[in-house]
């Protein structure tokens, strides 16, 4: 298959996050996170694998820089672990933590890449969780100090900013069915944790700026809806979870308002944040990984929709349907939405996980990847020929990680990590990449 063509100034790069690649979690006066907790809890973490060595990005940042500088990105999106900056969340900087990221950004700047930050990527610290976590108005207002050391500190180096990564997987997946830590099941009893993240991205949007910060955004997981059927009942389901896991994090910052379905579960007050919440955007980034499969409820069930599996198509190892296309759908119907409110996007995420291994040869033929990579580019392509503003393409991953509750099974990277000796053995899809970012 012949690559799809970019601009010139079309801006590539990888995504990582803090938790699931620095290890470390004890050393630097880090704090205790949720995700801490939850690994030490029994039954949570597939095979009781955890983090505390993780990729060893916390001591092998420089051979990390050195792969993305060989990849030939022009962009590095990364994570700060609020616990390793503010270790309870709250009060005076941590002066090794800060001392970390400086110099991991001076080198990644030196190495002529562009740091794009993420503030959080739900290593929320565990001593927030304690006094309510999400569920407390206060972790916002505590996420917003948080931006303003981050930004102070920063803000001369970092060139992208996102505050929050997926507030929906940290609602759902962590309060709502207790997949993800801190581990609540709430159900719809969860979504004043939607509100009180877009508060604290409202907020931090605000402290960035004020910090000298140019280009702010977001990064949200976002999913085409497809209905089991044209019936009332299932199109009716479908507007719910749309509303859901879509417009409620995009409706708010982008036109200042919630979708209707969800108001009567938002907290008392929740209008008064709208303004805060409706920060004025540099650019909107999208995570994307599959549709979501939706059909009206069945007797006994106490949400107004019911989940279905997408079928007829292959599936990632971390079960998730490969369709490329829909990432052109999702696009294409963000721009028939929001049309003028929408700003420039940036796919912040998008990758795949496959049962990678080191063949005799010492290399690791992940042609699946490369596939995938490929026929999602085609996507994002055919979305720009229709009018979306796309400027740039992040991978999901940089290397092998900690996959949250599922351990280190699910391989998305670009690079294999051998989790016993934290050997970097690029991938077929890393030449591929790198192939594809300089025109070769």
């Amino acid at each position: 298959m012949e690559n799809p063509t970019f601009p010139s100034e079309f801006l590539w790069g990888v995504s990582t996050s803090a938790f699931q690649i620095e290890g470390a979690t004890g050393e630097g006066g880090r704090g205790q996170s949720i995700w801490d907790t939850f690994t030490e809890t029994e039954g949570k973490i597939a095979r009781a694998e955890h983090a505390k060595v993780a990729a060893d990005h916390y001591h092998r940042y420089s051979e990390d820089i050195a792969l993305m500088t060989e990849l030939g990105v022009g962009a590095y999106r990364m994570s700060f672990a609020w616990p390793r900056i503010q270790p309870d969340g709250a009060g005076k900087p941590n002066a090794e933590g800060l001392a970390f990221y400086d110099e991991l950004i001076d080198e990644v700047c030196a190495a002529g890449i562009r740091p794009a930050g993420t503030l959080f990527h739900w290593d929320l610290p565990q001593a927030l969780e304690d006094k309510g976590g999400w569920l407390a108005r206060d972790t916002a207002e505590r996420f917003g100090e948080y931006a303003a050391i981050v930004g102070e500190r920063f803000a001369d180096r970092v060139k992208m900013w996102i505050p929050l990564n997926e507030p929906m997987v940290m609602s759902i997946f962590g309060y709502a069915i207790g997949e993800y830590a801190p581990g609540k099941t709430l159900l719809l009893d969860a979504l004043p944790t939607a509100h009180y993240q877009n508060l604290a991205h409202g907020l931090a949007v605000q402290a960035l700026r004020a910090a000298g910060a140019r280009s702010v955004g977001t990064a949200n997981n976002h999913s085409p809806i497809w209905p089991a059927s044209d019936s009332p009942e299932d199109k009716a389901a479908g507007e719910w979870i749309d509303a859901l896991i879509n417009r409620t994090y995009a409706d708010p910052v982008l036109l200042g308002r919630y979708p209707e379905q969800v108001v009567p579960h938002l907290p008392a007050g929740f209008a008064e944040d709208l303004a805060t919440i409706a920060q004025p955007l540099d650019f909107y980034g999208v995570n994307y990984y599959e549709p979501q499969g939706v059909a009206a409820p069945g007797e006994g069930n106490p949400l107004p929709f019911e989940l279905r599996a997408i079928e007829g198509y292959p599936l990632t190892t971390n079960d998730s349907p490969i369709v490329p296309h829909g990432l052109r759908e999702l696009l294409v119907g963000f721009q028939e939405r929001y049309h003028e409110h929408l700003p420039p996007v940036y796919i912040t995420e998008n990758g795949c996980s496959f049962d990678d291994v080191v063949a005799e040869d010492g290399h690791v033929h992940d042609q699946e990847r490369i596939d995938f990579l490929d026929s999602h580019l085609v996507a994002v392509r055919e979305a720009m020929d229709a009018g979306v503003d796309v400027r740039g393409y992040f991978v999901w991953s940089l290397m092998d990680n900690f996959e949250w509750s599922k351990g280190y099974r699910p391989r998305f990277g670009l690079v294999h990590i051998d989790y016993e000796t934290q050997k970097r053995t690029p991938k077929d899809s890393f030449d591929w990449y790198r192939k594809l970012i300089s025109h070769e």
